[in-house]
Formats: C-alpha cells, sequence, structure tokens
C-alpha cells in the first residue's frame, strides 16, 4: 500500500494492541497502479451465483424489498456517494487481507489465533462492504442511473497497525456522513429509504469499535457522534484514489474542496495546531481565512489563524484547539472556512469550506 494521500491522515494513525512479527521473505501480491477490481468473485458486477458467496461469507443477504418507486435528485446524490464509499472500502479491505493472508513485511501477526481471528474478521467486513455497494448501485439502477464505477486506489499505510487505524478513522467519517444522508433522504420526502440507511450505520459502528479495540481505545467512542456533511466525505474519498482514474466520479454532484495538511497531532488538551495549504496562485496567503472545528453535535467552533510562514504558494499557520472547554474528543473536522461565522450547523461549514477536512481523532 503505497501512499499518495496528503500528511492530514498519516499524522493521525495510532498503534493496535496486536504483535507484528518480524519481516517475512514472502512476496506481496500486486495491485498494479492500484487497479484491485474486478475481484475473482466478479465483484462489482458479480452474477447471480456469486452473489450468494458473497452474502455467506457475508453472514446475510441483500435486501429483498423492492425501493420505493421515486426518489429526488438529492436522494440519488446520496446513493451514488454511499456507492463511490463502499467501492472504496472493499479496495481498501481486500488489499489489507491480501497484506495478512500474504505475510507482507509490516501486516504479520505473530499469534496464529490473533491472525485467523483478524482474516476471518476482515472477511466478514469486506464482504458486508460489497453488499452495501451492492444495495446502492442496485438503487441507482432501479432509478433509473448509472452505477457509479470503481476507481483506481492508493492506500497510505505499511502496517498492519497504520491500516487499522487509517480504518477507525474513515469509519467515523462515514458513521458523521450518514447522519447527513439520512437527514437528506427524510427532508426530501426519501423517507422509506431511512430504515436500510440506519441499518449500516449500526453495522458500521460495530466495526468502528472493533478498529478502537485494536487501537488499545474503549470501543465507545462518544455520547453522541461527530456529525458530517457530504462534501467532506466525497473530498476525504479521492485522497484515496488514483487522480484522472474515477470513471464516472463527475456525476456525483458534490464539492471537492482544496487539500489541508496537519502537522501536528493533537492531545487531550488546549494547545495551538499548525496546518499547511497550497495557496492557488495569486491567492492571498490566508489572512481571510479562519480555523473551524465541527465535533460532536455542538454548534461549530471558530478560531483565528496566526500567520506562520509563507514559502512559495506552500502556507503554514496555526489556531487554537480549545479541547477543554468543549470536551472535543473522538472525532473532530477542521475546515479552514473564509467565515468566521458564527455557523448553525455542519452545512453551513461546508458552504464556508476553501481547505479540508483535516481529520482529528482523541481517544
Amino acid at each position: 500500500m503505497r501512499s499518495l494521500i496528503s500528511t492530514s491522515t498519516l499524522a493521525f494513525l495510532g498503534l493496535s494492541a496486536l504483535t507484528v512479527s518480524a519481516a517475512s521473505t514472502r512476496q506481496p501480491p500486486s495491485f498494479p497502479g492500484g487497479q484491485v477490481f474486478p475481484l475473482p468473485d466478479g465483484f462489482p458486477t458479480p452474477n447471480d451465483a456469486q452473489i450468494k458467496q458473497i452474502e455467506q461469507k457475508a453472514f446475510g443477504t441483500l435486501p429483498n424489498a423492492p425501493p420505493p418507486g421515486t426518489i429526488s435528485a438529492d436522494g440519488l446524490t446520496n446513493l451514488k456517494l454511499i456507492a463511490l464509499n463502499e467501492l472504496f472500502e472493499v479496495a481498501f479491505f481486500t488489499e489489507l487481507i491480501s497484506n495478512v493472508t500474504n505475510y507482507v513485511p509490516g501486516f504479520e501477526i505473530a499469534s496464529r489465533k490473533e491472525r485467523n481471528f483478524v482474516l476471518a474478521t476482515l472477511n466478514a467486513v469486506v464482504n458486508q462492504e460489497k453488499l452495501h455497494a451492492l444495495n446502492a448501485n442496485g438503487a441507482l439502477e432501479h432509478f433509473g442511473a448509472d452505477p457509479i464505477l470503481p476507481c483506481k486506489y492508493s492506500f497510505p499505510v505499511k502496517t498492519f497497525d497504520e491500516a487499522i487505524a487509517l480504518a477507525g478513522t474513515f469509519t467515523s467519517v462515514v458513521l458523521g456522513t450518514l447522519q447527513d444522508v439520512t437527514q437528506i433522504f427524510a427532508q426530501n420526502g426519501d423517507a422509506a429509504l431511512t430504515r436500510g440507511i440506519a441499518s449500516v450505520i449500526g453495522q458500521e459502528g460495530e466495526q468502528e469499535g472493533w478498529y478502537r479495540l485494536l487501537q488499545g481505545k474503549i470501543p465507545n467512542e462518544l455520547p453522541f457522534l461527530t456529525t458530517s456533511v457530504r462534501d467532506f466525505a466525497f473530498t476525504a474519498i479521492q485522497s484515496f484514489t488514483v487522480p484522472g482514474s474515477c470513471p464516472n466520479i463527475n456525476t456525483i454532484p458534490l464539492k471537492t474542496f482544496l487539500p489541508l495538511n496537519l502537522l501536528t497531532t493533537p492531545k487531550a488538551k488546549t494547545q495551538n495546531i499548525k496546518f499547511s495549504w497550497e495557496k492557488p496562485a495569486n491567492a492571498a496567503p490566508g489572512s481571510k481565512l479562519f480555523a473551524t472545528y465541527i465535533n460532536q453535535q455542538n454548534l461549530p467552533v471558530t478560531e483565528p489563524l496566526q500567520m506562520e510562514s509563507v514559502n512559495g504558494n506552500t502556507v503554514i499557520a496555526e489556531a487554537l484547539f480549545p479541547y477543554d472547554k468543549f470536551e472535543m474528543n473522538g472525532l473532530t473536522i477542521l475546515a479552514l472556512t473564509n467565515s468566521k461565522g458564527p455557523f448553525p450547523d455542519a452545512d453551513a461549514v461546508a458552504a464556508a469550506t476553501v481547505f479540508g477536512p483535516g481529520l482529528i481523532i482523541i481517544n
């Protein structure tokens, strides 16, 4: 798994509770150029017999109740984003399983019992994610829309520990984004689709608890999980795709923000944190930008930027991370906004975002 992602994700990768053994001389399987699909089971377009095998490995089936007869335009966007995310997750876990199975250096687990349990769990995860993707793309086809096609991918992890920490991070973002998806369905007359999304939120939460346990964290992150919005997830997913490799991502009408690189790993205390970005040509360094934090179900918090340096187009700045005042545990989403607010919700933050998201996880 090689890196094409910014340092913002790597800055928050932790250590798991599992012990990794010495490097093996076995050679890893390759996914040349990040091309993971199609898989041996036919995914992302398996036939009926292959779907049955996927269901058996996932310990459950695709929903067999038909989708509603109509859907809103925003509802279609929801389904497209879900499909894009699930394809990315299938690619990630397929590569992780391959690395663990083939004793790739950095992905070896010393205890055979632990290794067998990890592989059994990950195989259930990847097949459950396949069903999530098939369900979303199947719904798109039901409504007369083209299914979302997979990209080529690149993941910034070199060890099992880093892979699990990254899985925990993007699953936290998924759990926040599915809150947004559910609300948008409900607001646009697509309430019939909310029950299925709620079932997936629970399933993703089960996964997240396991990833946290592997990192030596308590499984229950927060009393009210941090919310997110679709644009932040859409931008984050593209951090893991090979540029230009997504055949029909242009059919998803969501924003892609300019990247933000976190340079500080925040601790559970109030402190200043540093970050950098590449300013567009002829743009001011950042005098009209503000650091805005989204955490739990609270109103977003905005802090002024303190400019540190400008080297060519690279700008480094810092801002207060007000941990103690707001008990900012779990996932915090950082965005550089063109307004200091006040922001009534995460949607208002996204509307004012220029650079982001930066993903911070504490506890």
